[in-house]
């Protein structure tokens, strides 16, 4: 069940930058060289005390206009790495953060958001290092330290992720994603009520926090807290009602108090969300083998099998037993 835990991440799109206006430096100093002439006229060579001020200020608005030019266009390629991210072809959009680096070197979010793009490829190691570059940059950027905490997470190293969302939560306290996070790594170390108590403030900022209901639903019900459980479950479902981990864990409850039908239904709803969810056809398994349905039991372990699944030994083996089947 723990493995049901949602851990999603945070995406930083920022707007496309506007056209800007780019100068050519020949056609800056065309354009002073005319001024000069109009101007020599007019005052009779006192333009040679004005036309060095002139130039100044025209090469300085050219210098600055392709400075911002550059940073658009790094910008460009950062915003369309975030786009091939969302559609899951990571490696376009670390290209796309990269070009966005080569021509920016100290753009903060295009470290982070390559360095969400190596998570989400499993490579935490290089993560990681993107995380720390955007914090040598930018040491009060919030979203890196979470990020980073969510790939220490992902290593299994809790205790380092939970500082670095402690780090996160200095810097911005109504970070609702941080307190989420950190709840979700001491839930992974088993300290549920400190997973309950960041829950609960992940909910106190954003009392829509489906994800956070459903994660406090699963550490009350490891506390054998059952109704706690499911009432937590309920409101994730009044929030997302296609939430298929909700339903599964309320599901499980339902089948550890003995109500069969009630998990039945729940493992139903879950497996319209997704069909492809293992879990659920284990656990709906399970439930009919409580029930003494067999056929429809191993029909449901075979379903979860197929999908890679691994099925506990002894259970296939009481399974097995109890319905005369060897397979």
């Amino acid at each position: 069940m723990k493995n049901s835990v949602i851990k999603s991440t945070l995406r930083l799109l920022r707007p496309k930058g506007l056209s800007l206006l780019r100068v050519d430096p020949e056609r800056a100093f065309a354009h002073a060289h005319a001024l000069k002439s109009r101007a020599w006229a007019l005052s009779n060579g006192s333009i040679w005390i004005i036309l060095p001020i002139v130039l100044f200020f025209l090469f300085s608005y050219a210098s600055t206009q392709d400075k911002q030019d550059e940073s658009r266009d790094a910008e460009f390629y950062n915003n369309q790495g975030v786009l091939y991210r969302d559609k899951g072809q990571y490696d376009q959009a670390i290209s796309d953060f990269n070009k966005a680096l080569e021509i920016n070197p100290r753009y903060a979010y295009a470290y982070n958001n390559r360095g969400m793009a190596y998570r989400d490829k499993g490579q935490y190691d290089q993560a990681i290092s993107d995380y720390n570059k955007a914090l040598e940059i930018n040491p009060r950027y919030a979203y890196a330290y979470n990020n980073r905490g969510i790939a220490y997470g992902d290593k299994g190293q809790y205790d380092q992720a939970i500082s670095d969302y402690n780090k996160a939560l200095e810097i911005n306290p109504r970070f609702a994603y941080a307190y989420y996070n950190r709840g979700n790594a001491y839930y992974y170390k088993g300290q549920y009520d400190q997973a309950i108590s960041d829950y609960n403030k992940a909910l106190e900022v954003n009392p829509r926090y489906a994800e956070a209901y459903n994660n406090r639903g699963n550490a009350y019900y490891y506390k054998g807290q059952y109704d706690q459980a499911i009432s937590d479950y309920n409101k994730a479902l009044e929030i997302n009602p296609r939430y298929a981990y909700a339903y599964n864990h309320r599901g499980m409850v339902c089948g550890d108090k003995g109500q069969y039908d009630q998990a039945i239904s729940d493992f139903n709803k879950a497996l319209e969300v997704n069909p492809r969810y293992a879990e659920a056809y284990n656990n709906r398994g399970r439930a009919y083998y409580l029930k003494g349905e067999y056929g429809k039991s191993w029909e449901d372990i075979k379903k979860a099998q197929d999908l890679g699944y691994k099925i506990p030994p002894k259970f296939l083996d009481d399974l097995r037993k109890a319905s005369g089947k060897q397979n």
